[in-house]
């Protein structure tokens, strides 16, 4: 990681100079052999140059896009320009001995989540029946399936594009037998099909985590745990969004009569300008 940040901050400084280099980009998403780099307003002339000058000195990066738009929408993507290399959105990301299909244009995908799937795989306990209600191509579920005794995992995305890699990632990396990919609205699919059926839930869709809460605890078992992704804003110290999360979550909880045996706040990573990715681990029983 280090070294290839030193050959990004080289690259920026043979195209734009010393000087406008410091305004460069810091760091870029590598998704198997494709890069994705966001690119300042004063630096756009050069983005192409600069895209070609990254392939050059990172000979494992065949594609370069720059990102034109947030994530955004129910499948969370974002809007890309093509810059260099040869033209592709699909390629093969490796992560902690599993191999996942992703296409960078039509599914959602971030590296940046690699060592927080890690921390959750590890937290699953034997014969456990896991769901993952925003799964995209599968990276939780795969990873949990291929490292931990589970029982078995439910994992539901509505979109298509990213339920046909998913299936495809679940062969690749023999999971078959304990993962079933479902294509759906989480909501729905729980409420008709999964009812008081999970020992643990995945809620990794902070935009929609607290709107599908009580699908969430509708398809939990009287006691389980729940992983609840939040973005939460913050003042001037970090410990601020935690205390809001823990604070937005018990009085959700205490509305629908669920009692909170534990909860832990992590910080998974800053999206924005004093806003944190938090996960809220918390184990609850219901009435």
């Amino acid at each position: 990681m280090r070294e290839r940040g030193s050959k990004l901050r080289k690259a920026a400084e043979q195209v734009y100079g010393v000087e406008l280099a410091k305004y460069a980009i810091r760091s870029m998403d590598i998704i198997g052999d494709i890069a994705i780099i966001k690119v300042p307003d004063i630096l756009m002339d050069g983005r192409f140059e600069f895209a070609e000058k990254i392939i050059e000195l990172l000979p494992s990066i065949s594609t370069v896009f720059r990102q034109k738009s947030p994530v955004k929408g129910s499948y969370r993507l974002r809007d890309l320009e093509f810059l260099a290399g040869t033209y592709k959105t699909m390629t093969i990301h490796k992560e902690y001995g599993c191999r996942f299909y992703v296409d960078v244009l039509r599914t959602y995908y971030s590296p940046r989540l690699s060592t927080e799937r890690w921390r959750i795989t590890n937290l699953v306990g034997d014969n456990e029946v896991v769901i993952n209600m925003f799964a995209g191509v599968g990276p939780y579920s795969i990873m949990i399936a291929k490292y931990r005794n589970v029982g078995k995992v439910y994992s539901i995305d509505i979109n298509y594009e990213a339920y046909k890699l998913h299936k495809k990632n679940v062969i690749m990396n023999k999971v078959k037998d304990k993962v079933e990919v479902i294509l759906g609205d989480a909501w729905q699919i729980l409420h008709d099909e999964l009812m008081s059926s999970a020992d643990r839930i995945l809620m990794p869709l902070p935009e929609k985590a607290i709107e599908y809460l009580d699908a969430a605890l509708y398809a939990l078992r009287k006691r389980g745990w729940l992983h609840i992704y939040l973005h939460i804003q913050y003042d001037k110290k970090e410990e601020e969004a935690f205390n809001r999360a823990a604070d937005i979550l018990r009085h959700e909880f205490a509305k629908r009569d669920v009692n909170i045996v534990s909860m832990s706040i992590r910080r998974v990573r800053e999206v924005a300008t004093r806003q944190l990715q938090v996960c809220v681990d918390t184990m609850v029983t219901k009435e």
